[in-house]
């Protein structure tokens, strides 16, 4: 390699979990190595790496200008960069075959202010600091429709596609035309999907229903990071609030059920037993431990 105090560059790529790849540099012109382009004029920067020994985290940022050539400012409130794969090149601009990788992990959390955006990169070992292991309680921990629920949601009366009628709160409250075949309530606690419009791939949870003429109103959690315009296309499925009950009587699937719904609740489990007192509990208000 050349003398690095005159001729580096930083390189970046990026890959979406879509697949979409992309290129970056902070040299004066692109760049090119790897089957990528890596474009120039972005305004992208990044602080110094920070690398330990052992299962330390790598952290840095990496920050840039929102340009339509570059990163979009919507793209990222579409939540269509988080987790993104990224790998950083130390290069030599003269000859791109010398170039060291600087830093290989994926992207945290992204904010946005005046027109630019900065993000959080992290190393690879970020995932070995999670917690892991199963969390034995009486409510369902698999999502509903996934590997371990094992409930196929596109069977008829679990889901339907439909237009939006309206849109308000930036796409906090819906609106589509009643679906007379789906129980009130059907799709509390369900997902809505965006098939169409600047919304398209996010998904929103569904915490209220309301019912007018003609009309079924959905209240989700949290609106969406782009908001979705009436006459966009969303898939609504079915709700289910991770009780025993709503799996066996609303979807007849027990038989997958993850949770332990005769596991003791934490009342029972703090429970003392009231000296004199007699009954089949023996605990608080229900009488002693023997008989």
């Amino acid at each position: 390699m050349s003398d690095l105090t005159t001729t580096r560059a930083r390189a970046w790529a990026l890959v979406r979990h879509d697949g979409t790849q992309m290129g970056f540099t902070d040299h004066d012109r692109d760049l090119a190595f790897d089957g990528m382009i890596f474009r120039a004029g972005t305004g992208m920067s990044a602080s110094a790496i920070v690398q330990a020994t052992g299962l330390a985290v790598d952290n840095t940022e990496a920050a840039g200008a929102l340009n339509d050539a570059g990163l979009r400012e919507q793209d990222i409130l579409a939540g269509r960069y988080d987790g993104a794969a990224l790998t950083i090149w130390e290069v030599d601009w003269t000859d791109v075959s010398s170039r060291r990788v600087l830093f290989r992990g994926s992207l945290g959390e992204i904010t946005r202010a005046g027109g630019a955006f900065r993000a959080e990169l992290r190393g690879l070992t970020e995932g070995l600091s999670k917690s892991g292991g199963r969390v034995f309680g009486a409510v369902c921990p698999a999502v509903l429709g996934d590997a371990r629920c094992g409930f196929d949601l596109d069977q008829t009366g679990f889901s339907t596609q439909v237009p939006l009628l309206a849109v308000a709160e930036g796409g906090a409250i819906l609106t589509v035309a009643d679906q007379p075949e789906f129980a009130s309530g059907w799709f509390v606690d369900g997902a809505v999907e965006f098939l169409t419009g600047a919304a398209v791939a996010q998904v929103g949870l569904v915490r209220r229903e309301e019912q007018k003429i003609g009309q079924r109103i959905l209240h989700l959690w949290t609106a969406p990071g782009v908001a979705p315009e009436a006459g966009d296309s969303v898939r609504l499925a079915a709700g289910c609030d991770k009780r025993f009950e709503t799996c066996r009587l609303k979807f007849l699937n027990q038989e997958n059920f993850q949770g332990f719904p005769h596991i003791p609740s934490d009342d029972w489990l703090i429970a003392t037993p009231r000296a004199g007192a007699t009954g089949e509990s023996g605990v608080n208000g229900g009488g002693g431990i023997g008989g």
